[in-house]
């Protein structure tokens, strides 16, 4: 993870943890996805909510990637696909008329105790971030 941490799941202080996955750093759908959990950042923290960005790319491009966008929140780096398998967002995709293997842009809400209580699959960007902050703002 991004700024040296570590990420566990369990234990978590938060009241919920967001963890969005996307496709590919510095790509423009996953820029404009990233900027905008970057702006609402400071209403998630209000509503006691953590975020996290994860994706395969390397360490190295998270920390380049968050630091060109002013990210508030760090970036999981997964190039082995073990959480990406284990949340199944791996999947066959079409892009530029071939078939790829790849990030589905999905996102998930973790509540306290380590309960999965909500997910977004095949992300649309545009006002996503906005539907899960209003799922979040009302979680006990």
């Amino acid at each position: 993870m991004t700024s040296g941490k570590t990420f566990q799941l369990l234990g978590r202080p938060a009241k919920a943890t967001v963890l969005f996955f996307y496709p590919k750093d510095n790509t423009p759908g996953c820029t404009t996805e990233n900027i905008a959990f970057r702006d609402a950042y400071s209403q998630f923290v209000a509503a006691g909510v953590e975020i996290y960005g994860i994706s395969r790319d390397s360490l190295r491009s998270h920390e380049s990637f968050k630091a060109k966008l002013e990210l508030p929140f760090e970036l999981i780096s997964d190039p082995d696909e073990a959480v990406c398998l284990l949340f199944n967002v791996m999947k066959m995709k079409q892009m530029y008329g071939k078939t790829v293997r790849g990030v589905e842009r999905s996102t998930f809400v973790i509540d306290a105790q380590g309960r999965l209580v909500k997910e977004w699959r095949g992300v649309k960007v545009a006002t996503h971030v906005e539907e899960v902050l209003e799922f979040v703002a009302h979680l006990n």
